[in-house]
């Protein structure tokens, strides 16, 4: 297998002109592609070019502008992901408690697996011991009280990934009631929201690390309901397109209230604006979705 060969900047740049690609000013260039890595951006060159040749019209301000837009839209979503997983972990914190106490979620034979149940306190418990020293509220309870923390403040040692495997093993009864806040009231609801929770870890974890979410295939499709499934946009051989980030958004649309759903639709909207250039439907977004979503 041949190896690599390393290219300083100015042949990074000298690479991409061979190939078609308008550089008017490399001085700029330079500069992000130092900050930014070549290899980082060239996925978000791919629909700009075929075959390693740029389109006649293609320029470095473009990648540019679709890395930013993809950047500035990974924030955006993980502020509202941020209200999903607070709004999730203290509904579930409050009908669990509600049912067995404020420390029941110790108990292993409260959870249909123990082991998963035991992996996730383990884990909770290392997030507790690091996180010790900083948190005046693990303080108090360990420090001062000496007491086992409440299922309302240890909530918030576990990541969106472990509340959701914690849901997913947790008593009927209290999965059926943490769907219902969601208005997942109809039969399967705690299944649909099983399935809601774990895509929004997918995305969560995604935005979290900096992925790209443009024009990224996700082989991990979201579970959409019938409804949902006819505001997805339609490939050009008639199927529908429930590969691509839009997806995502329909179901965070059902786990928002209506008033942080439209802010985040405002913000969306805004940045479409900022940069008129990036083309909505590499994210998987209808043409008329403002209209729609």
């Amino acid at each position: 297998m041949s190896e690599k060969v390393f290219k300083t900047i100015n042949e990074q740049i000298e690479l991409l002109k061979s190939r078609g690609l308008i550089i008017t000013n490399e001085t700029l260039a330079r500069e992000f592609l130092l900050r930014n890595n070549y290899y980082r951006i060239s996925g978000y060159s791919l629909t700009l070019r075929k075959n390693d040749r740029f389109s006649s019209s293609s320029t470095f301000q473009n990648i540019v502008d679709i890395y930013n837009f993809d950047r500035e839209l990974r924030n955006l979503i993980l502020r509202y992901l941020e209200i999903i997983e607070v709004n999730f972990k203290s509904i579930y914190a409050y009908e669990f408690s509600k049912v067995h106490g404020a420390t029941g979620h110790f108990d292993e034979n409260l959870f249909t697996n123990k082991k998963k149940h035991k992996e996730i306190i383990e884990k909770a418990e290392l997030q507790k011991t690091r996180r010790l020293p900083h948190e005046a509220y693990l303080k108090h309870f360990v420090n001062d009280l000496h007491e086992a923390i409440p299922i309302w403040a240890y909530i918030d040692l576990f990541t969106i990934s472990d509340i959701s495997f914690l849901y997913s093993i947790s008593e009927q009864s209290i999965k059926d009631a943490v769907a219902n806040k969601f208005g997942l009231n109809m039969n399967k609801g705690s299944v649909i929201l099983g399935k809601y929770m774990h895509s929004m870890t997918i995305i969560r974890n995604l935005c979290a690390h900096g992925s790209r979410i443009y024009n990224r295939l996700f082989e991990q499709k979201p579970s959409l309901n019938k409804k949902e499934k006819t505001f997805l946009r339609k490939n050009p051989d008639g199927t529908i397109d429930n590969a691509h980030f839009y997806g995502f958004i329909l179901i965070m649309k059902r786990l928002l209230s209506n008033d942080d759903f439209i802010e985040l639709k405002i913000a969306i909207i805004d940045l479409t604006k900022k940069y008129p250039f990036v083309r909505m439907d590499y994210y998987g977004f209808r043409n008329d979705w403002i209209k729609v979503l």
